[in-house]
């Protein structure tokens, strides 16, 4: 795999930002365990990531904002050198790092913190396609889910509408491989503090803040590539 080189730019002026409580519950990507940070109502952070992870009031369900002190500072988004040959528009997920790459033009990527598999064979591999985008999505847990955690997945083996308690968030991206569902997606997440980590049923999990960044920057038919 081609090396990757990150040099991210910090800038030393501070801000202060309101946030909001961040919400915990078992997702298609979840432990099943509540977060229990208390609701945090002033962030200090570095420019320009207290922006980046304020609250967001102007979606349908207000996005709490989250304190990113309780994240590694490498899982934050940033712009970074990039050194592979992938074109530029091109998503590449590398679960071993627990980074999301955009590839950009010039050697340059925006580069996002996830969350993967809580084991190695639960991850996906190789390439897909973003074949479907949606905002604010319900969920359904997959027939494998509910055979495997019944007590868990078979209470909302209905589905659950859009909203705070969605375990996909407030977007996510489909991939589909050979014009199939994968049942891979990237999304958002209810755990932003495991961002990461190995916690997930196989889905690739973004910060909210962050999968409505990338969602709004990738169009259908963006390719992705996951490696490990």
């Amino acid at each position: 795999m081609a090396t990757l080189v990150a040099r991210p730019v910090l800038t030393t002026r501070r801000l202060f930002l309101i946030g909001g409580a961040a919400l915990a519950l078992s997702a298609c990507s979840s432990t099943g365990k509540r977060d229990l940070s208390a609701r945090t109502n002033v962030i200090q952070v570095d420019e320009p990531w207290a922006s980046y992870y304020s609250m967001q009031t102007s979606e349908p369900f207000p996005v709490p904002g989250i304190d990113i002190r309780k994240i590694p500072q490498q899982y934050w988004r940033q712009e970074v050198d990039y050194a592979g040959n992938e074109k530029p528009g091109t998503i590449v997920v590398n679960t071993s790092e627990r980074f999301l790459y955009l590839v950009q033009p010039g050697g340059r990527a925006m580069r996002y913190g996830v969350g993967v598999g809580r084991e190695e064979g639960l991850n996906f591999r190789g390439s897909a396609v973003i074949a479907r985008k949606a905002e604010w999505p319900r969920w359904t847990p997959t027939a494998n889910m509910i055979k495997t955690q019944p007590e868990k997945y078979g209470p909302v083996a209905a589905g659950l509408e859009p909203g705070l308690k969605n375990p996909l968030g407030p977007r996510a991206l489909y991939l589909y491989r050979n014009g199939k569902d994968t049942h891979f997606r990237l999304h958002g997440t209810l755990e932003p503090y495991t961002i990461g980590q190995s916690v997930s049923s196989g889905c690739i999990r973004l910060i909210n803040q962050d999968i409505i960044d990338l969602y709004s920057r990738v169009p259908t038919g963006t390719r992705v590539i996951v490696t490990g």
